[in-house]
């Protein structure tokens, strides 16, 4: 060997004809059974491929190849993985030279069918097996950075190559699940096809460029779907963690669109094979952290809403396409409902790799998707169509949920825009109570930016808060511009939400947790005083009971104020205000026990039917308040001032009872609260002949007013003195008597048209009417 190898390398233009005659013996030793000269003949040729590097190896290197390829045509075993072996060896050889006409089609063919290998002897199976991955590996290795070499990312080659690797590894998974004890195993048992098979995929994937990706990956869905290895998601699961850690972080996102695109061609797939490729790609969304989306952001969430809304559409008609030949799938509901609780665990998963501006988009686009009641939205109408709305908004809501849990931000109103808020706060009046708690729940995530949410989940009068432990920072001047811009929203929804029959105490929970968080996190010293007005608003709702609510809903609304004011009066520390709260509650605790959170919100509920005979001394008074807090630098004359929403448009068209009815553009809701009630005409329909009246009519009048304003002129050039004089002193008496009216409303404002609201320790209070509702008259308007 060591003469021949000297005689090879010092003429290297024998090499060709040193490979041709040994791949002639081999040959003729493989046909007459001659296994020792076989492998004799095999090691010589190992040897020479070693040692040679000069550049007429090539003609060399096909004797080579045509050797090993006739060892892995025998059905002898032993041959094969000696066939495999030398070729492994050749694959670690670093050519000089490319190989234009060399081709590894059959090779590729050949390990991919080892790899499948289903020998009786275990053993020998397990060889096989494990020598077709190796073999696989080889040819990646020799071809994949040589782009002369045959392009080994061709989908005929990667069709072979993923899925044997896949099998390898998904069987040997089985085995593991059936063996005793993995600390059983002997060292010479630890190399298994499994690890082998995954050390080559993740070699595989770790080399592949930006174009490559496609074709890696879809082999690798189609193996899932031919084996069902969707349902039972652990190994699809385990297949795309090996994938998502193996390639490239920048190409992350690819995968994801991939499963997004096997995810919208498996939409009439079983709900639970839907499911399974939802899981996976939740588990990849974390992995890929901030690459998992990509540049299409929208798209993503787009896909997922659109799966969503098509698994509600399943569920409800109970088919997934009518149309389908030999009859329609029976479909099962808890499944549809399983799946839909995947996709929203999905979004939620993707959200969170998003940074704030991104995550804000997302939800401003999810809350487009709610099908809220609008004029301009008009919603599906009959009983499946009120089914399909509702189940549509819950959805789209958890979705919402599972977006704004952890959603943080410095500047609220970049991140919450009007148009998000009104569509949001509109759901809180809706008459589903699931769907006014999912809002309150997701307004809470919104504010609490601090941790603090856990801390109020319970309802409870707390002697002394500091046991909570709450992360309290200061009002910064973004969130002071917010509440200018949107409490009084925000407080009308809060009050009318509390007003609702259907309320139960998960409801009152999320209000407090609301309340509390608001007056943490976005509080200034007006914010306070427009929130305790606001809960002694709720308290007149359970006292004065217009809305003849049930025994529970008032003594939760007694308990909820107290609970509020309580932790309120321990956040301004204000002595008086401190000592007010704590007489009230205590005063509670002997005479109405059913009026404080401990009592009403227990497993068994203590209520007392006797709420119409309260006596002063167990409610809070806004007097007393505003009295104590006006002390220590509070507006006194805002806080002595009850709450009382202004109900707009939007309140109604929530609060319709039937979801389908048509609204014209011409009707205006009134509101019962309002101080006066104006008659407004209808709008008429504008065609071009009232737009040709309107111009003429214009032109009439302006004439009208030039003629008048020269009469004027004319009067008091030409008139005498005396008629001018008399004229001028009967309008300043005129004027001098609207002017004594107008500072008499002023000072004293006129009850409103609901009569007096009396307070709850018997002094009657007006409601003032706002400056720039009063009607001056015209002498007084510029």
């Amino acid at each position: 060997m060591e003469k021949l190898t000297f005689y090879a390398l010092s003429a290297p233009e024998k090499l060709d004809r040193i490979g041709s005659y040994l791949s002639e013996k081999l040959i003729r030793d493989v046909s007459r059974h001659r296994y020792g000269y076989v492998c004799i003949a095999m090691e010589a040729l190992d040897q020479l491929l070693m040692a040679c590097h000069c550049q007429s190896i090539n003609l060399f290197v096909e004797s080579f190849l045509k050797m090993v390829a006739k060892l892995l045509e025998s059905e002898k075993p032993d041959l094969q993985i000696l066939g495999t072996n030398s070729f492994v060896k050749f694959a670690n050889i670093e050519e000089d030279t490319p190989s234009y006409h060399r081709s590894y089609d059959f090779f590729v063919s050949r390990f991919s069918e080892m790899c499948h290998s289903s020998h009786d002897d275990l053993d020998i199976r397990t060889k096989i097996r494990m020598s077709g991955i190796k073999g696989l590996q080889g040819v990646v290795r020799k071809t994949v950075n040589d782009e002369l070499q045959a392009n080994i990312w061709d989908p005929q080659h990667m069709d072979k190559i993923v899925p044997s690797l896949l099998y390898n590894l998904q069987h040997t998974e089985e085995a593991e699940s059936r063996s005793p004890s993995p600390l059983q195993t002997t060292e010479k048992e630890k190399e298994n096809p499994a690890e082998l098979s995954e050390r080559c995929l993740r070699e595989l994937l770790g080399r592949a460029a930006y174009g490559n990706i496609k074709n890696a990956i879809k082999p690798v869905m189609i193996h899932l779907d031919n084996h069902s290895l969707w349902e039972p998601k652990t190994f699809a699961v385990r297949c795309f963690k090996i994938i998502m850690y193996s390639i490239q972080p920048q190409y992350s996102h690819l995968v994801i669109q991939q499963l997004l695109g096997h995810l919208d061609a498996n939409s009439k797939s079983a709900a639970s094979v839907r499911a399974g490729i939802v899981e996976v790609l939740s588990e990849a969304a974390v992995i890929a952290a901030s690459g998992s989306v990509g540049p299409t952001v929208l798209e993503v969430f787009n896909t997922l809403l659109r799966q969503l809304r098509l698994s509600i559409d399943y569920a409800l008609t109970g088919s997934y396409d009518c149309a389908i030949i030999g009859g329609t799938k029976i479909i099962k509901e808890h499944e549809e409902r399983m799946f839909q609780e995947a996709v929203i665990k999905t979004t939620g998963s993707f959200a969170s790799t998003l940074p704030t501006y991104q995550r804000s988009e997302v939800m401003l686009f999810i809350m487009s998707k709610v099908p809220l009641p609008s004029l301009h939205h008009p919603l599906d109408t009959g009983r499946a169509g009120e089914n399909r709305n509702r189940l549509t908004q819950i959805m789209l809501l958890k979705s919402l949920l599972q977006v704004s849990t952890g959603f943080q931000c410095s500047n609220m109103l970049t991140a919450l825009p009007s148009s998000f808020l009104d569509r949001l706060l509109s759901a809180t009046l809706m008459e589903d109570a699931e769907i006014r708690l999912f809002v309150l729940q997701i307004l809470i995530s919104f504010i609490d930016r601090h941790g603090n949410k856990h801390k109020f989940q319970t309802i409870s009068t707390i002697s002394d808060i500091s046991i909570l432990k709450l992360k309290v920072d200061k009002c910064s001047r973004q969130d002071t511009v917010f509440m200018k811009k949107h409490s009084q929203q925000l407080y009308r929804h809060m009050y009318l939400s509390c007003k609702e029959e259907s309320n139960n105490r998960a409801h009152y929970e999320a209000l407090y947790s609301l309340l509390a968080l608001t007056s943490i996190e976005l509080a200034n010293e007006e914010v306070v005083v427009d929130l305790i007005r606001l809960v002694l608003a709720m308290q007149e709702v359970a006292l004065v009971n217009e809305d003849n609510l049930p025994l529970y809903n008032r003594c939760a609304l007694y308990a909820l104020g107290a609970a509020y004011l309580n932790l309120i009066s321990q956040l301004t520390t204000v002595p008086a205000f401190c000592q007010h709260i704590h007489e009230v509650i205590e005063m509670r605790q002997k005479e109405a026990p059913y009026l404080l959170p401990e009592g009403v919100f227990a497993e068994k509920p203590r209520l007392s039917r006797n709420l119409d005979r309260l006596g002063p001394e167990i409610l809070f008074r806004q007097s007393k308040i505003s009295e104590v807090l006006g002390g220590s630098g509070y507006n006194s004359d805002k806080l002595s001032t009850p709450y009382v929403p202004q109900l707009t448009d939007e309140d109604r068209l929530s609060k319709r009872k039937s979801i389908g009815e048509t609204i014209s553009l011409q009707v205006e809701v009134e509101s019962r609260n309002s101080p006066e009630k104006e008659e407004r005409a209808p709008a008429e329909e504008i065609t071009y002949e009232t737009l040709k009246k309107a111009i003429v009519d214009s032109v009439a009048v302006e004439e009208q007013e030039r003629e008048r304003r020269r009469q004027v002129v004319e009067k008091f050039q030409k008139a005498p003195f005396e008629e001018i004089a008399a004229h001028c002193g009967a309008r300043a008496t005129l004027l001098q008597s609207k002017l004594n009216q107008i500072f008499e409303i002023t000072i004293r404002p006129p009850p409103s048209p609901s009569g007096t609201i009396t307070a709850a320790y018997g002094q009657p209070q007006s409601h003032s009417i706002p400056v720039y509702e009063m009607k001056f008259p015209d002498l007084c308007v510029y």
